[in-house]
């Protein structure tokens, strides 16, 4: 009887593998990632998973932030949640953060299973790898590097928080904390985040180091450990480190000048505490999503910067998102090189493919349609200023989780978009263009057009 069922279970199993095959892998990626939050909110729906009644559409909001680490949150996480909703949050953070397919690749390599041509696919889709070969080496590598990135983190914050709030609970502070920051999430067990903590220069500085390691991107980590020079970096590398550099440094400057006369942030602040958080309020827009102190009480200017911050995200392969550095970059570069009246795009005395360039240009013009659409279908179902409804699509779709007091103000259609824009902004809004329509080759050339342009 045994055996006819494990045939019986096996043929239902080859049947269910070949119906997958019939998808492309984006919607293999986006299949995973809309079960992934669907069982994490039927676990956040558990009776024993938080204090109070919490309805499906705001466990299935919690499980989407969670997943896509974003950090946007309905309830508050610490005294909504129980332990075990929580380490349920935690949980979906870490897989959702490293990504699915990099557990699926590493689990299938230590039972010793091949992985076939279209869970490679996948895997590729998923890693942004444009080698096959690669896949499985950057998936344990991920796996690796994140686990001692995080031990590192949570050794650190346990040393500073286990005399102040005992050993037990400072560990499971710790354990949460440094998975929230190193995989961008944003989310906090206190409800002003890290606001206790923004004199601390301990808690400032590894919890900045974890969110940028990670949203630096993994295969930037993997070129800096293998090389450890900079003249045999790769030109990603490179690039990625240097824009990270401008940026943080240009962001730090900025808000510091913007907000040191603001008594409502950084005014009362003696220099040295100024410094600290606006350094910290100056790398947190790259999709982390903590704060120090209230982003509502801000300038109007440093909330355009932020919301510029936000938009531009992290590395390619990493645990942020939004537009990433190097289609930045690229952007950047390439409207240099139109302005200079050159015929090739270069960074760093490369040049960069026509290919990459227009997918750059294809992934901003994505991301600034659906913020288009969720400003417009956000502005007419909920009523507050035009401010707030643009910082809260922007940080939903770069899955920042930064926010100006909207999130819990939301009504059920205005959760349902930005549970959307969270999704479609972890995925990537080529990933769900893709989806909606294979690409297909064409080998028809047709004539050149004389258009007029600007």
């Amino acid at each position: 009887m045994f055996r006819r069922y494990f045939y019986r279970w096996r043929r239902y199993a080859r049947n269910w593998g070949a119906n997958l095959t019939r998808f492309n892998p984006p919607a293999l990626l986006t299949l995973g990632f809309v079960l992934l939050i669907v069982i994490g909110a039927a676990l956040l729906k558990l009776p024993f998973a938080s204090h109070a009644t919490t309805t499906w559409l705001d466990a299935l909001f919690t499980a989407t932030s969670a997943v896509t680490v974003t950090g946007l949150v309905v309830v508050d996480t610490g005294t909504h949640y129980t332990l075990f909703g929580q380490v349920v949050i935690a949980l979906l953070i870490q897989v959702g953060g490293l990504g699915f397919m990099t557990f699926a690749v590493v689990g299938a390599s230590m039972l010793g299973t091949k992985i076939g041509f279209l869970q490679q696919r996948v895997a590729q889709e998923a890693m942004n790898q444009t080698s096959l070969e690669r896949v499985g080496q950057t998936a344990r590598a991920v796996l690796v590097y994140s686990l001692s990135i995080e031990s590192v983190g949570f050794v650190l914050l346990l040393l500073r928080w286990g005399p102040e709030l005992g050993w037990l609970q400072a560990g499971w502070e710790a354990l949460f904390y440094t998975v929230s920051a190193f995989n961008n999430a944003g989310f906090a067990l206190n409800a002003g985040s890290l606001m206790p903590y923004a004199g601390s220069w301990l808690v400032n500085l590894v919890i900045t180091t974890l969110f940028i390691s990670g949203g630096i991107g993994f295969v930037v980590l993997m070129d800096v450990w293998e090389k450890r020079r900079w003249r045999f970096f790769s030109v990603n590398t490179r690039m990625v480190l240097l824009a990270t550099l401008i940026i943080n440094v240009v962001a730090f400057l900025l808000i510091w000048l913007l907000e040191v006369n603001n008594p409502a942030t950084l005014g009362p602040m003696d220099w040295q505490g100024q410094v600290l958080t606006a350094w910290f309020q100056a790398v947190t827009p790259r999709t982390a999503g903590f704060n120090t102190l209230d982003i509502a009480s801000m300038t109007n200017a440093s909330l355009v910067l932020i919301i510029l911050l936000m938009f531009i995200g992290g590395g390619s392969l990493s645990t942020a998102s939004g537009l990433k550095v190097g289609t930045f970059v690229v952007l950047m570069m390439s409207t240099f090189a139109f302005l200079r009246q050159r015929e090739e795009v270069t960074v760093l005395k490369r040049t960069v493919p026509l290919t990459q360039v227009m997918k750059a240009l294809s992934l901003m013009m994505a991301s600034l349609f659906l913020i288009f659409m969720g400003i417009f279908i956000l502005d007419a179902t909920e009523h507050t200023t035009f401010q707030k409804v643009v910082f809260e699509v922007v940080s939903a779709i770069s899955t920042v989780g930064l926010s100006l007091g909207l999130t819990g103000e939301l009504s059920g259609a205005g959760r349902a978009v930005v549970i959307f824009l969270m999704v479609a902004g972890r995925l990537g809004p080529l990933t769900l263009a893709y989806l909606i329509a294979s690409p297909r080759r064409t080998h028809i050339r047709y004539a050149d057009a004389k258009l007029q342009i600007g």
